[in-house]
């Protein structure tokens, strides 16, 4: 007979219930350990399935020596425990990632390519981050400091000039040492002129590298030391000798405090810069498109905050020194006293529903434009205004507006930047408003003056979107390798200038840069 005897049929198909009811039934059953294991000697009914398994028998029907462990899901199925791992993002792949889930990135559609495209993208924007946090400081101090400052006043504060650093023209500005955390900090007493009603908006317009911050408010009068400029009575005495008379009867003053010190205007700098503008055109120009770029950056956080520029005036614009002498300026530059300083807006009011529609009487336009306060020009006028100022270019609103003239001043041809401000201008004080380029791409337009891409790109090929992207690209590679190059070298560390350019390599595309090139050239 080929077929088994009937029993140890039986005892077979016992055996394979015997995993389902668990290692205590198969020993009450059978008091020897591996006595089931005699049973799989006999053969199966049907011939095995060959598959390339190492046995005939499926996995959980194998003899038990002993109590069964626990299987998990990914060793039941033959897998590896980190294939259950998601592949990292080319943003978290550093030089210390696994070469496993480094191969499992590369194996994705994006490739090698896309994983080095989106690390370089990765490290500006951590680059950036850092840089900012310097220029700035910590984001956790800065609450500590102001927590300390809290229902302090001029007791707590050491004056360190008896006259102010810089006057703006809402406010003087006095230097005063703050003891914290076992050290003399150095911050800014603002004392509000009377004009000067925007201060109630600056606590709540958030961080910003060009935003001037407030950490603390007391009211109290002026120490007897201090001398504010311009008052009449600023050089008499009190009666004692030590007192200025117009002092003791001073009426108490609302005083604020900023960590940051001013110590010019950019009215001041324009002003001491004449010499300079004729010796280094092209250092200085550069030095403008900066300071303009910092404007625009400021007026774009001012806008996302629904607040807008009180008195956007050179006399408004604070200049304050960087913590330290940056890559940028270690040569030429620094020499010629042309460091980029950090230029803080100071002056702010709550937007209210304040848009300015598209007339088709310009004349109209012009009228309101000319006949309203500061604080209601158009910031794209106000900036283009700064254009001619900065370039020690002297005219007026009435003229760059004025009814009778078609052309604006010019600007002469002192650098590479003179021909792209001149036209930068003429794109914000264009007379339609509607055909006035907005801050935002006067911000790109600025950039690309600083960083590329020049004219000459395109003298060779066509202007195309995978041209101006490829640029992008290679341009971001090769500004991460300068930061290492100089990093290695020891030439200072990352500064105001390359927080913007890596602000810019960060967020530009080939469609941004496409359109402003045809605005610009």
């Amino acid at each position: 007979d080929p077929l088994p005897p009937p029993l140890p049929k039986k005892l077979l198909q016992r055996a394979e219930s015997l995993p389902e009811q668990g290692p205590s039934q198969h020993l009450r059953d059978d008091p020897t350990p591996c006595a089931a294991s005699t049973l799989y000697s006999i053969p199966p009914p049907n011939p095995p399935h060959e598959e390339g398994a190492p046995s005939s028998i499926p996995p959980r029907d194998r003899p038990s020596c002993g109590p069964k462990r626990p299987l998990t899901k990914s060793q039941s199925l033959g897998e590896p425990v980190a294939r259950s791992t998601p592949s990292p993002s080319p943003a978290e792949v550093t030089f210390g990632t696994a070469d496993g889930e480094l191969g499992r990135l590369l194996e994705s559609p994006a490739g090698a390519c896309g994983v080095v495209l989106g690390c370089q993208a990765a490290t500006l924007a951590r680059l950036s981050a850092r840089i900012q946090e310097k220029l700035l400081g910590s984001e956790e101090q800065q609450r500590l400091l102001e927590a300390e400052l809290a229902g302090k006043g001029w007791a707590a504060l050491s004056v360190l000039e008896r006259e102010p650093c810089c006057q703006s023209r809402d406010a003087w500005y006095f230097p005063v040492g703050f003891a914290f955390q076992q050290s003399q900090m150095v911050l800014a007493a603002k004392v509000p002129k009377p004009c000067c009603t925007s201060l109630g908006v600056q606590s709540s317009l958030g961080t910003h590298c060009s935003i001037q911050r407030l950490i603390g408010r007391f009211t109290d009068r002026l120490p007897w030391e201090l001398v504010l400029p311009g008052s009449p009575e600023d050089e008499s005495q009190s009666p004692s000798g030590k007192e200025p008379a117009h002092l003791v009867t001073c009426p108490v003053l609302q005083v604020f405090i900023s960590p940051e010190v001013p110590y010019q205007t950019l009215a001041s700098f324009v002003k001491g810069t004449h010499g300079l503008h004729r010796t280094s055109p092209g250092h200085y120009e550069r030095l403008a498109c900066l300071l303009l770029l910092q404007v625009c950056v400021g007026l774009e956080h001012l806008r996302a905050q629904n607040a807008g520029q009180g008195d956007l005036c050179p006399e408004n614009l604070l200049l304050v020194q960087c913590p330290c002498p940056a890559q940028s300026q270690q040569g030429k530059e620094a020499s010629l006293g042309l460091s980029l300083p950090r230029l803080l807006i100071s002056s702010f009011f709550k937007v209210k529903d304040k848009q300015r529609p598209c007339s088709t009487s310009q004349e109209q336009d012009w009228t309101k434009e000319l006949a309203a306060p500061p604080s209601l020009v158009a910031d794209e006028l106000n900036v283009g205004m700064l254009i001619y100022q900065i370039l020690h270019v002297d005219t007026s609103l009435e003229n760059a507006l004025g009814f009778r003239s078609n052309r604006l001043p010019e600007i002469p041809s002192l650098s590479i930047y003179s021909t792209g401000l001149k036209r930068l201008a003429m794109l914000l004080l264009h007379r339609d408003p509607c055909k006035r380029v907005s801050i935002e791409q006067a911000r790109s337009i600025l950039q690309v003056l600083l960083w590329g891409p020049r004219q000459e790109l395109f003298a060779r090929s066509k202007k195309t979107l995978a041209l101006l992207r490829s640029w992008v690209e290679v341009k971001r590679a090769l500004l991460l390798l300068k930061f290492a190059e100089n990093s290695a070298g020891a030439v200072g560390s990352p500064g105001l200038e390359e927080w913007l350019c890596c602000q810019y390599f960060k967020e530009v595309t080939e469609h941004t840069l496409y359109h402003v090139t045809q605005a610009l050239y």
